[in-house]
């Protein structure tokens, strides 16, 4: 956690959204990167709070995976 929090060091931030029932807030930063808090329950019914750091769109690599599909030779 300390370090996806650490990311928004040295950035501006653009917009920040909470959800309606508070789960989850969004803090888009100036790069295009996203810090993602959430809090999540687990099996024993308690909540957990869970943090990503989301990269840039632009930082994602689009491949796809290639399947060729031909009559055995």
């Amino acid at each position: 956690m300390a370090d996806a929090v650490g990311q928004l060091r040295g950035h501006a931030v653009q917009d920040v959204e909470i959800r309606a029932d508070c789960r989850v807030l969004r803090i888009a930063l100036d790069d295009g990167h996203t810090l993602l808090v959430s809090v999540l329950i687990d099996e024993a019914g308690k909540p957990r709070l869970d943090v990503d750091f989301l990269r840039a769109v632009e930082e994602v690599d689009h491949r796809q995976l290639e399947v060729r599909f031909g009559e055995a030779e």
